[in-house]
């Protein structure tokens, strides 16, 4: 018997703040993009957070440097992960971990969004070691004092923050 097994699409959501995206955020994305049929890169709307960039930006940047990966999508969302991934129908959150406190904090979520949404696996995924001490605000903070961030963003995210911290500088 030929029969055609219809496989469900593999789908995982890649969530963050992203303010801005980094080397080592996309060095996350490119490897997840090879093992999910759909990467969903949704940037977090957190109010409890000052972000540098607003989410139409930050998505337009993530946009920009992952426009050759042609199975990820960007979104964003103001809601509990768990509920975004049960909206999205994905079955995994991908998280990047660069420490063993990263893996301390990641594995709090890993089990709250479990106990959320039981349908939805965590999955770890270890940073490339040249991006182990990297985070957006260490960027954010180089680039402010006008430090080399050339290695640790894309091009046009370090022309984006240029600018905005030119903006909010008044010069």
């Amino acid at each position: 018997m030929n029969e055609m097994i219809q496989r469900k699409e593999r789908i995982a959501v890649y969530p963050g703040s992203f303010d801005p995206v980094t080397m080592g955020h996309l060095d996350i994305i490119a490897r997840a993009s090879k093992q999910f049929d759909r990467v969903i890169v949704a940037v977090l709307n957190n109010m409890s957070k000052n972000p540098l960039f607003t989410v139409e930006e930050r998505k337009e940047l993530i946009r920009t440097v992952t426009s050759d990966l042609p199975n990820v999508e960007v979104d964003s969302f103001r809601d509990l992960t768990a509920n975004y991934v049960r909206q999205k129908e994905a079955q995994v959150i991908v998280r990047g971990i660069r420490s063993v406190t990263d893996f301390e904090y990641e594995l709090m979520l890993a089990s709250t969004n479990s106990k959320l949404n039981p349908d939805a696996e965590t999955i770890f995924m270890m940073t490339n070691p040249k991006y182990s001490y990297l985070s957006s605000s260490i960027v954010k903070e180089i680039a402010h004092y006008n430090g080399d961030v050339t290695d640790l963003v894309s091009p046009e995210v370090e022309a984006a923050l240029r600018q905005k911290i030119s903006e909010k500088s008044g010069g």
